[in-house]
């Protein structure tokens, strides 16, 4: 089927919820949803088989469909995420789709995965650093988790690194995917600059007593860290 042919296919929640039923692994569900504390509508679809259906309903008419955000299951709002993140656009126009799926976010699978598919932050430096900010004082934990995991996986470079701390430290929602990102942030951070981490934790932190204790944990956990390094987190963390 040539591309033409593809976009004039139009996407259909009859058509999405029909490959999710064939594709159903209950074994899997039940492992997943483990996973997901709170989330209870999981289908079992595995990632890559998610993946690979994105990818094609990104060349088809999916723009009504993702509007609709008519989800009844996680797979759908994953694929809503995935199918922005895919689709052939414009910078700007891609961050009116990000700026309206964000708040579909309701767990941090869909958070994580849709923030390392968007490969425009890559790319998009600029737009995205900027388009990012107002997340990090959001009120909601999965916008400010999404902001957290988006620097993470787009902005570890030094020339972002002093204000991507403080970006991080201005994370004061208290949900624990909330916490947890700034936490796993900091340990991605230690792990790229840890001369300038290490500074920072021992002397001039603002952290919450619970993120920083996870920051610890996570820097401890992180086979990107030397043995040297960890062993003064080690005892960093035994000191509390």
């Amino acid at each position: 089927m040539n591309r033409k042919s593809q976009k004039e296919i139009q996407v259909t929640t009859h058509m999405v919820r029909q490959f999710l039923q064939e594709n159903e692994d209950t074994g899997y569900r039940d492992f997943h949803s483990n996973l997901l504390p709170g989330v209870d509508n999981v289908m079992g679809i595995r990632l890559p088989v998610l993946r690979k259906f994105a990818k094609q309903l990104s060349g088809m008419d999916w723009q009504e469909w993702f509007e609709q955000a008519d989800d009844q299951w996680y797979e759908e709002t994953m694929l809503r995420g995935l199918v922005s993140a895919y689709a052939k656009m414009e910078c700007k126009e891609r961050l009116t789709y990000v700026a309206k799926f964000v708040p579909d976010v309701n767990n941090w699978a869909v958070c994580d995965c849709f923030c390392s598919t968007l490969k425009d932050a890559d790319k998009y430096q600029i737009e995205y650093w900027d388009f990012i900010e107002t997340y990090f004082t959001s009120n909601k934990e999965y916008e400010a988790r999404f902001a957290a995991v988006m620097l993470l996986g787009h902005f570890v470079k030094r020339e972002y690194l002093k204000e991507s701390i403080r970006r991080l430290e201005s994370i004061t929602q208290q949900g624990y995917y909330a916490k947890m990102a700034v936490a796993w942030a900091v340990s991605v951070y230690f792990a790229a600059f840890p001369d300038e981490m290490l500074t920072y934790l021992q002397d001039g932190h603002k952290l919450d007593e619970f993120t920083y204790k996870k920051s610890l944990q996570k820097i401890t956990e992180s086979y990107r860290v030397d043995k040297e390094m960890k062993k003064i987190i080690k005892e960093m963390r035994q000191r509390g």
